[in-house]
């Protein structure tokens, strides 16, 4: 179980830093993606920084927990987005919140108290 954590964090790690860096970067097709969203520009960077922030987080420990569900959270909206307003390619999105569920059920016992 110890190394399927391992190996699905550092999927994320991948797939969010790089998804993440590309919104932060401006790439043309997350600007054009974000324009057909409606929200703004300034929401393609909200979103970007959540991602590089959970898959930060996802190696911080004690923190993992809040990580994957940043990033479950932010692929609730992607899906949503894709399904409304951008077409049906939800999939990725699905595959990768469904991975950072898995990671927030793996670490749920991170939330309970805490014994000094």
């Amino acid at each position: 179980m110890k190394y399927a954590v391992i190996g699905v964090k550092a999927l994320l790690t991948l797939a969010f830093i790089a998804a993440g860096l590309s919104k932060l970067a401006g790439v043309e097709m997350m600007v054009a993606t974000f324009d057909a969203i409606g929200v703004g520009q300034w929401f393609r960077y909200v979103t970007g920084i959540i991602e590089v922030a959970g898959a930060v987080l996802l190696w911080v420990k004690g923190r993992e927990i809040y990580g994957a569900g940043l990033l479950a959270v932010t692929m609730v909206g992607a899906i949503i987005a894709h399904l409304a307003i951008l077409g049906p390619s939800f999939v990725p999105a699905l595959v990768l919140g469904v991975l950072a569920a898995f990671i927030v059920w793996a670490h749920k016992g991170d939330l309970g108290p805490k014994s000094v």
